[in-house]
Formats: structure tokens, sequence, C-alpha cells
């Protein structure tokens, strides 16, 4: 093996070794809320399961949303102030008010009324996938941004280091045919 090739494999050893440590807590709290996210339409815990509302043409204004929404006295929505934004989803016949206290309020768009109250976590979650929930840009491109550049660091070195071995072994098996060499001593060639 060439001499460049045993220092980048020993560089690889050692980058990978230390970036592993380094990146240890952010890439648990990354993986950890992906998981979470990848099963949010299927967990009612992180996010509401969508409901039907009736028909897929509006027929109630933002004005009546907000008024859907303050129906409900435990939410205390008075005003827009509350709301956090609308998703209105026009297929399904369904307006979703997602509320700045990390609720989410289902609302009929052929009727107007509440057809499902429940707390959604999925945003909260994806703030702290994306670290901004730790202390918002300056974590984010602080913390997260160098941790992915060190994942990307570490697949490299990992796959020279999975690679390397690969071609050093096809190499010793393909290596020169055999010489006869010089016969034995004792022996006159013939």
């Amino acid at each position: 093996m060439a001499d460049g090739a045993v220092n980048l494999t020993r560089l690889s050893r050692k980058t990978h070794y230390w970036a592993t440590l380094v990146v240890t807590v952010p890439v648990l709290v990354i993986v950890a809320s992906g998981l979470l996210l990848l099963v949010k339409k299927h967990w009612a815990w992180v996010q509401p399961t969508e409901v039907r509302g009736t028909g897929i043409s509006p027929r109630i204004d933002l004005e009546g949303i907000l008024a859907s929404v303050g129906t409900i006295p435990e939410l205390g929505v008075e005003g827009w102030e509350h709301v956090r934004r609308i998703d209105v989803r026009p297929g399904r016949g369904l307006a979703k008010v997602l509320l700045q206290g990390g609720w989410e309020v289902q609302v009929d768009l052929g009727t107007g009324r509440v057809l499902k109250s429940a707390r959604r976590r999925s945003d909260l979650i994806e703030s702290v996938h994306d670290g901004s929930f730790f202390g918002g840009d300056a974590v984010r491109l602080g913390v997260f941004l160098p941790t992915a550049l060190v994942l990307l660091g570490m697949w490299a070195t990992g796959l020279w280091l999975f690679w390397r071995p690969l071609v050093r072994r096809r190499t010793r098996r393909s290596g020169p045919p055999l010489s006869p060499g010089p016969p034995p001593a004792g022996r006159r060639p013939s």
C-alpha cells in the first residue's frame, strides 16, 4: 500500500473516531425527532389525524373560521393574535387552524362546524429537529449545520475505510502471475 493511502486511511480513522464524539448529542436529537416526524401522520400524539369536512367549495370566510374556533372556550381564542396560521384543504373540505399555544382546530369549510380540536406537537418536534428550538438561527446554524457537515465528512471517510480493504484484497487476489523463478539448488535445468 502506498504511503499516501496509509496516511489517508489513518486520517480517516482518526476523523471518524473524533467526529463521532463531537456530533453524538446533535445527531441523537436529529434522529429521534426525525423518527417522530416520519410517523406524524400515523400517530395522533404527534399530529392530530385529519378528518373530512363537507363539500370541496368553501362556504365560510376567514371570519367564520375564527368565530368557529372561538366557540371552544378552553382555547381562549378571541382574535387573530391567537392564530399562528391556517391551512386550508379544499379537497378535504377542511381548514386547520393552528393556534399559538400548540393546538390545532379542524373546521368544516362547508358548515363552519368544529370537527376536531387537539394538541399538535409536530411543529415543536420540527423545531427541535432543525435546532431552532434551542436558540433560533444561532444554534441552527452554529451547531446543527456544522453537525451536518461533520456527518458528510464521516460519510466520506467511512466510504474510504470500507472501499480501501476491498481494493487491497482484489489486488492481492489478482496480483501478477507467479514466475517460475530459478531452479532448486542441485538440479540442472532440462
